[in-house]
């Protein structure tokens, strides 16, 4: 059996605004956006430049308690994980961009890490595996 998560959903404000963010100050490129009429709801996907794992689906809050989780999706806690093959590269960047970095570069067992917020709050980590991660040699 083969199984993978093709979207994550990430509640936003705005579909404009969070593309302005997402595209404009982290690189992310649009890879769907299309009007549903039906639901009169758009579908935007989302993805780093050259992946072909998981994508972020932006999904517009439409219901007042949906607005409540906006930028706290995971309770506080780091959400999502944008791995690079070039750390400094895109963490200067991004802070060239004006991200906001909430925890400094630091070098941990895994590899290099530093934690930055998207334009609604949600945590985010930077990171680079080291080639011996478990994770790396799935890329």
């Amino acid at each position: 059996m083969k199984q993978s998560i093709v979207h994550i959903a990430l509640v936003v404000r705005d579909y404009d605004e969070a593309l302005d963010f997402y595209v404009s100050k982290l690189k992310l490129e649009i890879i769907e956006d299309t009007y549903q009429p039906e639901q009169d709801k758009r579908w935007v996907v989302i993805s780093p430049p050259g992946s072909n794992g998981t994508t972020l689906l932006l999904a517009k809050a439409s219901k007042p308690e949906q607005f409540d989780f906006i930028g706290n999706q995971s309770g506080g806690r780091v959400f999502l994980f944008l791995n690079t093959d070039d750390f400094w590269r895109d963490y200067h960047r991004m802070v060239s961009a004006g991200v906001n970095f909430v925890r400094p570069p630091t070098e941990q067992a895994y590899g290099l890490v530093a934690v930055f917020e998207d334009l609604y709050g949600n945590l985010w980590d930077l990171l680079q595996l080291n080639p011996s991660h478990p994770m790396a040699a799935r890329e």
